[in-house]
């Protein structure tokens, strides 16, 4: 409950930035009251554990030594009673090795506010009562475990605005009660902590008049009796009560039902008796409930804690007798981590809600008769799970038919899964799992752990055995670490349909046996780092729909066979490998093609004019990359739609639905050669066309305002020739467009499409003139003869703003200088002005503090009545 206080604080920030380069501490310039200086010198000899040297330069000479690594040890030293200014003395924590023989001198602080000497040995400080007494303006005290000696508590005057109070370890009796009660009449608590003492006999009702109360601690006492209804009743500000480790019985009572912000609640390890009061269910604010070790007995009502399932974050139940089939109703807690049931007499099966609790890391269910269901599919996805995947959830594994954990943040490695379903499927896509993924996980039916960072190779599953003879059909190990060479054991994995190893680390060639999955629809081996060339094999898969095979290191020519044996592609996509040779002819026959890049390679030769023969885009109607067929051995079935990265307008983009949109053709960044043929305009269904950066000459084709769906034309750095074909200016749709660095020649087409592009648009291309190019044509020039140049004022406009831009930055500083310096400059020259300064801060501070504190207690007092 320490803070730093409030003046530390403002000071320290100030001083550093108004004078951090006079800043020496023990120095002359900034020196210290001499008995201050002197009280802190004494202090600093006693300390031999100065873990972060923060006390090494203090003093001059031979005090500057640098007692890093140490702690504070042996007797407080009294000369810290001269600190008079001090506000805050934390001692607390010294492992036990400070000891003091009496406190007379904390009455030369009357400014403390907050004083710790928890772990301090206070045995032989008799008067430690009287001492406290004087500390008037105490806000915070703490001396756990200091071993305080048991005497009679005097009733002297003490801090009226004490919050915090912390007695806790030292072995106080019952005898210090009149005391404490004292001393609430003259202060404010809302902390109070007797932990860990001697206290015995029955919680007392005076407790009942500390209605400020937020925090309570009695456990690990002697209390006896029963729970006081009345005192309990009183306290109802209460935020956190602990009653454990007591002698406490008798039933739970009512009385917290007035408890509405009570948000810990701890009655373990006692006597308690009965069942569960029905008043629970009103704790609205409740995260922790520990009911564990009593002698509860009964049924647990379905909804004893209904009021709470948005904040609940453990309940221990445990050690009871809680008996029966009926079971608490879990269903919506979206917040419970912690759920303990262990050693009861609870029967029948435990509910398939328990699977439903996404943040559930810790589940025990021991020496009870309960059956864990039968799951036959679990989905925990977007939950907010972190960290590990929860233990109770492997349990569920055996029947459990489709398993759903993807897009949490999950963190740990995966278990070897010894028992599971022959039809098990699984996402655990988009966490952070880490590790090798276990041989075991490759018999499911469906695997996707795409998006996380398992690293290792995965030649090893082809050791593996599926026992129930059904083979895998999806797998997804996309986005991953995953490293060495691709498997030589497709011939197991016949049944795959989806293949999925993108933007991963695999080295080396693409096997030949990979032409033995016949049932392959997609293909996906994008950005790793794959040599040599296509196995011919792959002309085997004929149902193949997309292969994304770009961002490799591939090379040889272009295969022939592509455009025969999987005429069904959709989507082919060879970009940023090393491709050479010319376009085949035969790639002209994938008529259901809709994306064709083989951009970044090193193709030469002509652009075919077969290509009017790819029907899909010359038609209207377009294909999406769906299937579900192959996993409709599930009770439901589960859908997949492809995807692929898309260059489109210089990004590369994800399309998954949308893909069927895009119709595009990208040979760009080649060693093309020759005119563009004119059947390309047949086109007329094309989205986006990329030709750029190759060796193509002639005019551009006077059709090419036939392709009117044009979103995207890139013609540029090559070597076109002749004029920009009026028909361009006829496609609306066009938002891209790049012919520069051509050579190009003659006027713009004017029209408000072509007008609208910016100048870089054409730029390059020496002979073109017109808007939006500064360079007029020779029929737009005046009668004069003369080009208008038109850029003078826009230059006066210019030299104007820069010159109203340095006005009005100069006035910033200037303004920053006169007032910061005004404020910091005062209290750097006039002390008397920085003390009053700072105390009239901390006024207004203790001012507001209990004004709202009272304020508040009033406020729920007549809420209360």
């Amino acid at each position: 409950m320490t803070g730093r206080p409030f003046q530390n604080l403002v000071a320290f920030s100030l001083l550093l930035i108004c004078f951090k380069a006079w800043w020496r501490v023990g120095d002359a310039e900034i020196g210290c009251i001499e008995r201050e200086r002197e009280a802190l010198l004494h202090f600093k000899q006693g300390v031999v554990y100065d873990y972060y040297g923060v006390l090494s330069s203090w003093g001059n000479g031979e005090d500057k030594k640098d007692y890093s690594l140490n702690v504070f040890k042996g007797i407080l030293p009294p000369q810290l009673g001269n600190l008079s200014n001090l506000q805050s003395l934390d001692l607390g924590y010294n492992d036990g090795l400070t000891t003091c023989d009496n406190l007379d001198w904390l009455s030369g602080l009357p400014l403390l506010r907050q004083l710790d000497l928890s772990w301090v040995n206070l045995s032989t400080a008799i008067h430690w009562p009287q001492a406290i007494n004087k500390m008037t303006s105490l806000i915070e005290l703490h001396l756990s475990y200091t071993q305080l000696l048991i005497i009679s508590f005097s009733q002297n005057n003490f801090s009226k605005s004490l919050v915090v109070l912390d007695l806790s370890g030292n072995g106080l009796t019952s005898s210090m009660y009149p005391w404490l009660f004292n001393l609430f009449r003259t202060s404010i608590l809302v902390l109070l902590d007797l932990s860990s003492n001697d206290l015995n006999g029955s919680i007392p009702d005076a407790l009942g008049n500390m209605t400020t109360l937020a925090y309570l601690d009695l456990s690990s006492n002697q209390l006896q009796g029963e729970i006081p209804k009345v005192t309990f009743n009183n306290i109802s500000c209460l935020v956190d009560l602990y009653l454990f480790g007591n002698q406490l019985h008798g039933s739970i009572p009512d009385a917290f039902a007035n408890m509405f912000s009570l948000q810990s609640l701890d009655l373990s390890r006692n006597q308690l008796e009965g069942e569960m009061p029905k008043s629970l269910r009103n704790l609205c604010n409740l995260r922790r409930l520990v009911l564990s070790s009593n002698n509860l007995v009964g049924l647990v009502e379905k909804d004893f804690l209904a009021c709470s399932n948005n904040t609940l974050e453990a309940l221990d139940l445990s050690h009871n007798r809680f008996r029966g089939t009926s079971f608490p109703n879990l269903s919506g807690f979206s917040r419970l981590r912690e759920l303990d049931l262990g050693f009861n007499q609870l029967n029948g099966t435990l509910p398939k809600s328990i699977g439903l609790l996404p943040q559930l890391k810790r589940l025990d269910i021991r020496s009870n008769s309960l059956q864990v269901p039968i799951l036959m599919e679990l989905d925990i996805s977007a939950s907010g799970i972190s960290e590990v995947i929860p233990t109770w959830l492997w349990n569920f594994i055996p029947n459990l038919m489709w398993l759903n954990v993807s897009n949490n943040h999950i963190s740990s490695t995966l278990p070897n899964i010894t028992s599971y379903h022959p039809y098990l499927g699984m996402d655990m896509s988009s966490n952070f799992l880490e590790g090798s993924i276990p041989q075991s996980l490759f018999n499911a039916l469906w695997l996707d752990l795409s998006n996380n960072m398992l690293s290792g190779s995965i030649s090893l599953s082809c050791k593996i055995t599926n026992q129930s003879g059904l083979g895998l059909s999806h797998l997804d190990l996309s986005s991953n670490r995953v490293s060495g060479e691709l498997p030589q054991c497709w011939e197991q994995w016949k049944d795959l349909v989806v293949l999925n190893l993108a933007n991963n680390n695999f080295s080396g060639k693409i096997k030949k046996s990979i032409g033995l999955l016949h049932q392959m629809q997609t293909l996906h081996l994008r950005n790793n780092n794959l040599t040599g060339a296509l196995p011919s094999s792959l002309m085997n898969c004929r149902d193949l729909h997309l292969v994304d095979l770009g961002k490799n290191r591939l090379s040889g020519s272009l295969p022939s066979w592509i455009g025969g044996s999987l005429s069904d592609l959709i989507v082919l996509n060879l970009r940023s490998n090393e491709f050479n040779g010319s376009i085949p002819l035969n790639l002209c026959q994938l008529r259901k093609i809709q994306m064709l890049d083989l951009s970044s390679n090193n193709i030469s030769g002509t652009i075919p004019k077969c290509l009017k023969n790819l029907t899909a885009m010359s038609q209207k109607g377009s294909s999406i990359i769906a299937y579900d067929e192959f996993v409709s051995n599930f009770d439901r079935q589960l859908s997949y739609v492809d995807n692929t990265l898309v260059q489109w307008k210089g990004k590369e983009l994800e399309y998954t639905k949308t893909l069927r949109l895009i119709k595009s053709i990208d040979f760009s960044s080649n060693k093309l050669i020759g005119e563009i043929p004119m059947e390309v305009a047949d086109l007329v269904e094309l989205v986006s066309l990329n030709l750029s950066r190759n060796n193509l000459i002639g005019p551009i084709p006077t059709t090419i305002g036939q392709l009117k769906l044009l979103d995207f034309l890139d013609l540029s750095q090559n070597q076109f020739q002749g004029g920009i074909p009026d028909s361009l200016s006829q496609i609306a749709r066009l938002s891209v467009l790049d012919l520069s660095n051509n050579t190009l020649s003659g006027k713009i087409p004017s029209s408000t499409q072509l007008q609208s592009f910016s100048a870089s648009t054409y730029e390059g291309n020496p002979g073109l003139c017109g808007p939006p190019l500064l360079k007029r044509c020779l029929e737009d020039k005046d009668e004069s003869g003369e080009v208008p140049f038109t850029g003078l004022n826009g230059k006066k406009d210019g030299i104007r703003d820069d010159a109203n831009d340095i006005w009005f930055y100069g006035n910033i500083v200037l303004g920053f200088i006169i007032g910061f310096w005004g404020v910091c400059g005062t209290l750097l020259l006039h002390r008397s002005w920085r003390y009053a300064y700072f105390k009239f801060l901390n006024k207004i501070k203790d001012r507001l503090y209990v004004t709202t504190t009272i304020s508040m207690n009033r406020l729920r007092r007549s809420f209360q009545s």
